[in-house]
């Protein structure tokens, strides 16, 4: 597979990631410190509250500035009402990412020292953000480790702010390996290094190698991982979190009592894609047919097989997810947000030259302007939802439920006044 950048834009990167990743630190840090006189309580679980607040980001490699972008907005609306050291990992009860989407979950959720969120949403995007400096060079991973491990340190799974919840597939075994926060609080095997995690939900097969580490359980009993992307399990990782939340009522979680196991008419879901190839550009049966093995790997700057099933993971659970809300009477609170015209080196999950990344804020930018779609489960296309807004319209409503939401379980846990 030919390289996507240039070897000299590849050692600049090289030479300017860590001093981009430590920049991005010490503001984190700083905004931590002051987070301290400022005061910014996190929400309180959803017992306290009405609803179940899940944030959903898809995998798709640097395409993660797009869903990067849109959560910038989304914070910089819940800082006008709510001031500015609000973050989003502050409003939502589960934030669950695939692939980039794990590694934004990891952001948005990983703790500094003042146990304040240690990045902002703003962070993320941005050809000099923190999605820059992980995406190459790639091909050997090392690069991805590195920057990876020197963010996350020894921060493990069950330390994040919010339950996260991060597919992987284990190639050995040959079937899904889930990590959330709460697995890990009752699995000490579960209970991994965040880094590790992240380099393996990104993983994606003929881009990145797969990890390998080990954990051990609470007899000493060593537990081995071998993981590829999470992508190859749940591209669109919503319903995961809905079941994670689900499985933790059934075991009689008190963070969700009095709401019942299938009760996902109390459910806000965020989903977030990172943006698909426009229709007429992709593939037709006649010229599929003629492919080998090489021409479903690699075929004019995608990977067709790859694309295929988490292109139609995603749907099928943006589907499904919407079906269910639209029965349960409650569309409102499920927004998918996601770009199904994407053309040229924006449709790429790898190309990751500035001009691309200026191109991809760009793209989030515009999609903020787009009407609100939901996927024909026809077609698959994504048709405008004339019932609603725009995306930008719909996540400015969005805000004021989460703050609404926040608020009322902080008065309800007698924090604050307001």
């Amino acid at each position: 597979m030919p390289p996507a950048m240039q070897a000299a834009e590849g050692a600049g990167q090289r030479r300017n990631g860590p001093r981009i990743l430590m920049n991005a630190a010490q503001r984190a840090l700083s905004r931590g410190a002051r987070s301290l006189s400022l005061g910014s309580p996190r929400s309180p679980p959803p017992s306290y509250g009405s609803i179940v607040t899940v944030l959903s980001i898809d995998g798709g490699g640097v395409r993660g500035i797009i869903p990067g972008t849109i959560l910038a907005f989304l914070e910089e609306k819940l800082q006008d009402l709510d001031g500015p050291e609000a973050r989003i990992s502050d409003y939502f009860d589960v934030i669950a990412g695939t692939s980039t989407g794990g590694l934004v979950t990891a952001m948005l959720s990983a703790p500094d020292d003042a146990g304040r969120p240690l990045f902002a949403a703003k962070d993320i995007k941005g050809p000099f953000g923190l999605m820059r400096s992980m995406m190459g060079p790639k091909y050997n991973g090392e690069y991805l480790h590195s920057v990876v491990k020197e963010l996350l340190g020894d921060m493990r799974v069950g330390d994040t702010l919010n339950n996260v919840v991060i597919p992987t597939f284990d190639i050995k075994l040959l079937q899904p390996t889930i990590f959330s926060t709460y697995n890990a609080m009752k699995d000490k095997s579960k209970n991994a290094l965040l880094s590790d995690v992240c380099i393996s939900t990104s993983a994606a097969p003929t881009y990145l190698p797969g990890h390998h580490f080990r954990t051990e359980h609470e007899d000493g009993k060593v537990r081995e991982f071998n993981l590829i992307d999470g992508g190859v399990a749940a591209n669109n990782p919503t319903l995961l979190a809905m079941t994670d939340v689900s499985k933790q009522i059934l075991m009689g979680n008190p963070d969700f009592f009095p709401i019942k196991p299938a009760d996902y008419g109390k459910f806000m879901i965020l989903s977030l894609g990172t943006g698909t190839a426009k229709i007429e550009e992709k593939f037709d049966a006649a010229e599929c047919s003629k492919w080998g093995l090489l021409g479903w790997l690699y075929n004019r700057g995608a990977t067709p097989i790859i694309d295929s099933f988490s292109q139609a993971s995603a749907d099928l659970v943006d589907i499904h997810a919407s079906v269910l809300f639209q029965a349960l009477h409650c569309e409102k609170r499920y927004l998918r947000i996601q770009d199904d015209e994407l053309k040229g080196e924006t449709a790429s999950v790898d190309v990751s030259t500035q001009e691309n990344l200026n191109r991809l804020i760009d793209v989030g930018k515009a999609l903020l302007k787009r009407q609100v779609c939901k996927v024909n489960a026809e077609t698959g296309k994504n048709e405008p939802d004339q019932n609603r807004g725009t995306n930008e319209e719909e996540l400015v409503n969005f805000a004021h439920m989460l703050s609404e939401e926040r608020k009322a379980r902080l008065q309800k846990e007698g924090n604050v006044d307001f």
